[in-house]
């Protein structure tokens, strides 16, 4: 993976920021809190997200901005992606949109490109800084890590912790066919034995037994149903006459129950009309004391003169009033708070001020004993700058021959230097017009053939390809030819495109690399003018400096006389708070006294709503008690219909017809209830017969069952047992292959690691280093005796721990799957630790990284001077003091290396 370009907006301490990047080693250099490590994070951001920056959100947008964005564009195993990542601050929330798109491919949305970019580099954020991006302040992290944690990191990166997901699985699906292996047993178990008990009970003979007794039970029953027919329409006649008697009786009981109940309702109605009645007069009673309160407060309140009104406002209404004063208070409140507020932020800001002005004037008195040391400095390096020339001077010779082989790859190309980006673009331009021409043809073919297909399988059946009439006598048949000619025609087109777009990828790839040689020589180019320039500079009188020392100490002065007056402005700013704060009181007493009146107001308003309620709920009672004195009336007229319909109904009873019925039906119903008792005894009995011949035939049925379970289950143990046998062996063999792996891995690390390690540690100290099984790091001196690796010293533990970095990125790059496309190796600040001996030593294991294993592209994050001379590109970053935004540049030294 290569990062080509990366294009900032509003992200942290950058404002519009637009980097392109190169093969080879790239320093990012710049003064301390100048957002170099910011660069390196937005790529990381880019890449995964809010995974891969501390904070929330919101910290990663520019203080004062409501957004930022996030561009990159990068090569990966041969394909051009380009990446944009943005976040907009709702207030409430942030919103966090992203799209990835590379090759023919292309996915949106946050969940998509993270999963999309962790697969494409095979390593989530974590792998990322845990193999490829040493981050600053973290080249110990791996060091100071336990061997399980360490382990953990490594396995992942390896993707070994897959084989042991594996493994569980397996071990969880041969746990759990054990348990249906021990349930199906118990099941077998339980079946044999219920089918032995059941061929012992002798079912055939008990069934021909009980059907013969069921017979005799059904001829009894026949004659018995006969009999209680006869008794039944006895009792049916005289329950009828019993019927009519007790359907008068009941009706005669009826009306004169409404009697009775229309007596009630009429008496319940009056009592509730003086319930009601009690209800009116407090509701009226309380409408009376709602309207004395408001006429009250009417009277207290300041209400506007009618000359003061607009015409909108009607001046004898006195809720209109109060809402066009209320109206007037809330404007008047609100033009207070605003007052209130703008007060309270020139106050803040006066205090801020005046904060800023005293650390000011700290930071230049500083900035004066900076100056008064820096004058001491340059007099001092002012000795050394005959030396570093000399030093410049080697470091230019080679140049021109390097940048000479990278031109020799024009003598032969089809283009001059420097056309090389634009005629990939060219060729890029005209390979995806081919890609799209091909694909139509595609289209067509497939269509035809399609076409074809559809005729010939109509011609097969006798019918015309075209109207599906017979054939015999179509005129249409021909066509199918002609398709068939378009077809060849169309599929030799395709050919010819398909062709055509294997030479322009052949093109393309030879334009690739003319352009990355055009780019080679523009930044050795670039590299010798700095150089030269370094050297100009470093070759001119060494006298100014000693000028520029002076100079120095004339500034330091000033500097002093600045920083009192900076003082005096201060004092000055917090006397000019402090008149803001009396300002602010006044307003807030005002405000006071607006909200006081405005709460009485609002009382008010309430009021009228009250009363208006209070007076609906009055007419609403004096409507139910008229309604309720309606009914009554309703009801007395019904009354006196009821009295004469239950003179009627007693005179039609008659109570001797009523006597003689009953003796006719309770003599049947003796009858009836001994037949009963015997036919539901027979019943009974013929219902157990049923039951039990039922019951054999089921155990019959349930016995052939059985046994079919019993074939059945014999068949499934076997199925288990087999199955339980597979999956112990699959979980064995993902144990032994884990195993296997890691041994492998540890060897193959432990082996990059020592000759990472004896590379850049060039000293007779240290024998060899050991990378357990259980990833325990052991440091062996030249006497046998062993170290842990934190008794190191501080530079020699870094630079094991850069070491250790590096193999691990070895190990991914050369172990996993063959040769795999890795990040660029990202180290921001790596010489933190390190004195100017164990620089070089860096310098060493950057360029062996570089040159003998092959990374494409390694960037650092560093000031220091031995690193920037080393780099094949620089990348200057700067902040501006005033606005606080960094700015970025390609191939410009920083100041303090010119001096």
């Amino acid at each position: 993976m290569r990062v080509d370009r990366v294009r900032l907006s509003n992200f942290k301490c950058y404002g519009d920021a637009d980097l392109r990047l190169d093969r080879g080693v790239t320093v990012v250099h710049g003064v301390n809190g100048s957002g170099k490590s910011s660069l390196l994070e937005a790529c990381f951001f880019a890449l995964y997200g809010s995974a891969a920056v501390p904070g929330t959100r919101e910290d990663v947008i520019r203080t004062g901005e409501e957004d930022c964005a996030v561009e990159l564009w990068f090569t990966h195993d041969g394909v051009d992606y380009h990446l944009e990542r943005s976040l907009k601050d709702y207030g409430d929330r942030v919103s966090h949109d992203c799209l990835l798109e590379g090759g023919d491919a292309s996915w949106e949305g946050p969940s998509a490109v993270d999963t999309a970019v962790t697969d494409l580099l095979r390593m989530d954020a974590d792998a990322f800084v845990n193999c490829a991006y040493v981050r600053q302040g973290e080249v110990n992290k791996l060091i100071h890590a336990t061997p399980s944690e360490r382990q953990d990191v490594i396995d992942d990166l390896l993707q070994l912790g897959r084989l042991e997901e594996y493994r569980e699985r397996a071990s969880e699906a041969r746990l759990g066919v054990s348990d249906v292996l021990t349930d199906v047993r118990g099941q077998r178990k339980t079946l044999v034995e219920q089918v032995e008990a059941k061929e012992d009970k002798g079912l055939h003979d008990s069934l021909n037994d009980l059907e013969t007794e069921l017979e005799e039970t059904r001829s009894d029953i026949a004659r018995l149903e006969e009999n209680l027919d006869e008794a039944e329409t006895t009792r049916d006649e005289a329950q009828a006459v019993l019927d009519d008697q007790e359907e008068k009786r009941e009706t005669l009981e009826s009306v004169a129950a409404d009697v009775e109940e229309l007596q009630t309702d009429i008496a319940e109605t009056e009592r509730e009309r003086e319930e009601l009645k009690s209800k009116l007069r407090d509701r009226t009673d309380e409408l009376d004391a709602l309207c004395e309160e408001r006429d009250d407060l009417l009277a207290e309140a300041d209400l506007p003169d009618a000359t003061d009104l607009p015409d909108d406002v009607d001046a004898d209404d006195d809720e209109a009033l109060v809402d066009y004063r209320l109206s007037e208070l809330e404007s008047r409140s609100e033009a207070l708070q605003e007052r209130i507020n703008e007060l309270s932020v020139d106050i803040g800001s006066k205090t801020d001020e005046a904060e800023r002005l005293a650390e000011r004037a700290a930071d230049l008195e500083s900035e004066a004993d900076e100056r008064r040391e820096s004058a001491a400095d340059l007099e001092s390096e002012a000795d050394e700058a005959a030396d570093e020339l000399a030093e410049l001077e080697a470091k230019l010779d080679g140049f021109d021959d390097r940048i000479e082989a990278h031109r020799e790859a024009f003598e032969d190309a089809p283009i001059a230097f420097g056309d090389a980006e634009t005629h990939l673009e060219d060729l890029r331009e005209d390979r995806e017009e081919r890609r799209e021409t091909a694909s139509e043809r595609r289209t067509e073919v497939e269509t035809l053939r399609n076409r074809i297909e559809e005729a010939e399988e109509l011609l097969d059946q006798g019918k015309c390809p075209e109207c599906g009439q017979t054939v015999d006598g179509s005129p249409h048949v021909d066509s199918l030819e002609e398709d068939r000619a378009e077809l060849e025609s169309r599929e030799s087109d395709l050919a010819d495109v398909e062709a055509e777009l294997e030479d322009l990828d052949e093109r393309i790839d030879r334009a690739e690399d003319l352009r990355e040689a055009e780019r080679a020589v523009e930044n050795l180019e670039e590299n010798r003018r700095n150089i030269e320039q370094l050297r100009e500079e470093k070759a001119a009188n060494v006298e100014d400096r000693r000028a520029r020392a002076a100079d120095l100490r004339e500034e330091a002065d000033e500097l002093d006389t600045e920083a009192t007056e900076t003082r005096e402005e201060a004092e000055r700013t917090r006397e000019a708070a402090d008149e803001l704060r009396s300002d602010l009181g006044e307003a807030n007493g005002e405000q006071a006294e607006v909200k006081a009146e405005v709460e009485t107001l609002e009382h008010l308003s309430d009021l009228f709503g009250e009363i208006a309620a209070t007076e609906g709920t009055v007419e609403r009672l004096r409507d139910e008690r008229e309604s309720k004195a309606e009914l009554n009336e309703e009801r007395r007229e019904r009354l006196s219909e009821k009295r004469e319909r239950k003179s009627e109904l007693e005179a039609e009873v008659d109570e001797g017809r009523v006597d003689t019925a009953r003796a006719e039906k309770e003599r049947a119903e003796d009858y009836i209830e001994q037949a009963t008792e015997a036919l539901e005894s027979l019943e009974s009995e013929e219902d157990e017969l049923r039951d039990r011949i039922g019951g054999v035939r089921k155990e019959l049925s349930e016995l052939e069952s059985l046994r079919a379970d019993r074939d059945a289950l014999d068949e499934r143990v076997a199925a288990l047992e087999s199955l339980y046998d597979e999956a112990q062996d699959l979980q064995e063999m993902y144990s032994d292959l884990r195993a296997e792996l890691r041994r492998r891995n540890v060897e193959t690390l432990e082996r990059m690691l020592n000759e990472t390690f004896e590379l850049v540690y060039q000293n007779d100290s240290y024998s060899h280093i050991e990378l357990s099984g259980d990833y325990e790091l052991t440091v062996y001196q030249k006497d046998g005796e062993t170290l842990d690796p934190e008794q190191l010293s501080g530079g020699e533990r870094a630079l094991f721990n850069l070491s250790l970095r590096c193999a691990i990125y070895r190990l991914l790059s050369e172990g996993v799957e063959g040769a795999a496309p890795m990040p660029p190796l990202i180290l921001d600040e790596p010489t933190v630790f390190l004195d100017s001996g164990h620089v070089t030593q860096l310098l060493t294991l950057v360029e062996t990284m570089r040159s003998e294993y092959g990374v494409e592209q390694i960037l650092l994050v560093s000031h220091d001077e031995e690193l920037v001379g080393a780099a094949d590109s620089l990348v200057h970053v700067e902040k501006n003091p005033t606005t606080n935004r960094s700015t970025v540049t390609r191939g410009e030294r920083p100041i303090v290396g010119l001096d």
